[in-house]
């Protein structure tokens, strides 16, 4: 069957996820038209816009003063990071200060998703990214070689491969390196002199490209975005002068319930909407879904009873994925009990790092999960009754 121009455009539209500048184009045009004000050199947004496109603005319609053609009157910009706003606007500072930005946390704590708004606000690009594994080299964050180019003419410009951060550099945007960690330290000192000189080094193009010495200057703009998990395995330390390149800011998990619930419900209802199922996941299980990832995290419920915490990270990207399996499985195969579904994928989830943690879910409902059953929730009541689901022991025991 031929394949029609308009299906085709359609496919070629059809992304499961598009990165952050195009996703929120119309906001980012927006507050470009709106917030005049100062901006740092090769900016897009003030600083205060950048601040708003991250956390929102609380429910307030900005308004355009003149009109402008493509862009509403006015618009309200959705909150896209839970967390605290001192954190972002000191990271918002720390790029305006021409500084490298370091996130640290934990695992699922929206490090990388803050990262690539940042970008996206700061430069208008959040897709320059290097991943940081043990197999990263230092021409992941610096320059390789066309070699048919490199071969066929010797090194030119036309046969340079650029890094992302090399692009940044050139054009002046931000840079992003996820997991900087996993990176081998002398992987990671690569970075050391692009962050204090603000150049990068191409001695092979000495007198072709750049300065006489084959150098490429930072246009205006350019900076380094990296996270870093602060519980992982498998991670390089850092050295003493890198980190002196970097300000450090620490993403810590959700603190409030209902802020976790809301975010955790506008996530997987994306996901659940780029699949075309209209089902969402029951309010009441998303609370409990939500209450036992946050017990499992920190080791206490709200109640103050402890718990045993397991080995994996129950993080808030952990709850979202969870929450929309639930949401498909109803969609694709229909399920009359959602409710039923939470404990299977609660031990899918927790099972991930060490099968030993069964047993600490284990106990988790035959403690917290019983007494709150006690209590007289019904909704917990039929969560404990479902405790078979888990099996009856940690297997090798």
């Amino acid at each position: 069957m031929q394949q029609t121009p308009q299906s085709a455009e359609r496919q070629r539209a059809a992304v499961q996820i598009e990165p952050a500048e195009r996703r929120y184009a119309h906001e980012l045009a927006l507050l470009a038209a709106h917030d005049t004000g100062p901006r740092p050199p090769g900016w897009r947004l003030t600083p205060r816009a950048v601040v708003t496109f991250v956390v929102g603005s609380g429910g307030e319609r900005l308004r355009l003063a003149e009109p402008v053609d493509g862009l509403p009157a006015s618009l309200e910009i959705t909150p896209k990071f839970v967390g605290d706003r001192g954190l972002v606007e000191r990271s918002v500072v720390t790029l305006a200060g021409e500084r490298g930005l370091l996130l640290v946390g934990e695992p699922g704590t929206a490090k990388s998703m803050l990262s690539e708004l940042l970008a996206a606000a700061v430069s208008g690009s959040g897709t320059l990214t290097v991943q940081g594994t043990a197999g990263t080299t230092e021409e992941h964050l610096r320059y390789g070689w066309n070699y048919a180019l490199l071969l066929a003419k010797g090194p030119t410009p036309d046969a340079l491969a650029p890094s992302p951060v090399l692009t940044a550099l050139r054009t002046g945007r931000v840079a992003r390196v996820e997991e900087i960690t996993r990176c081998l330290p002398e992987v990671q000192d690569a970075l050391v002199s692009i962050l204090s000189d603000r150049r990068m080094a191409v001695p092979e193009l000495a007198g072709q490209d750049g300065d006489e010495a084959g150098h490429f200057l930072a246009a205006p703009g350019f900076n380094v975005i990296a996270t870093a998990n602060l519980r992982d395995r498998g991670v390089s330390e850092m050295s003493a002068a890198l980190k002196r390149r970097f300000n450090f800011e620490v993403v810590p998990p959700i603190g409030d319930l209902d802020a976790e619930v809301e975010l955790v419900r506008r996530q997987a209802g994306a996901a659940l909407h780029r699949h075309g199922a209209g089902t969402a996941v029951d309010d009441a299980v998303l609370e409990a879904l939500v209450t036992a990832f946050r017990d499992l995290r920190s080791g206490r419920t709200a109640e103050g009873w402890p718990v045993d915490r397991p080995t994996t990270v129950m993080s808030t990207a952990e709850a979202v994925s969870v929450t929309t399996s639930l949401g498909l499985q109803a969609a694709y195969l229909g399920v009359a009990d959602p409710l039923s579904l939470l404990p299977g994928y609660l031990l899918g989830t927790v099972r991930k790092d060490d099968p030993d943690d069964q047993g600490r879910l284990l106990a988790y409902w035959d403690g917290t999960v019983r007494h709150r059953a006690e209590s007289g929730a019904r909704l917990w009541r039929r969560l404990y009754e479902l405790r078979h689901v888990l099996g009856e022991g940690v297997p090798g025991e």
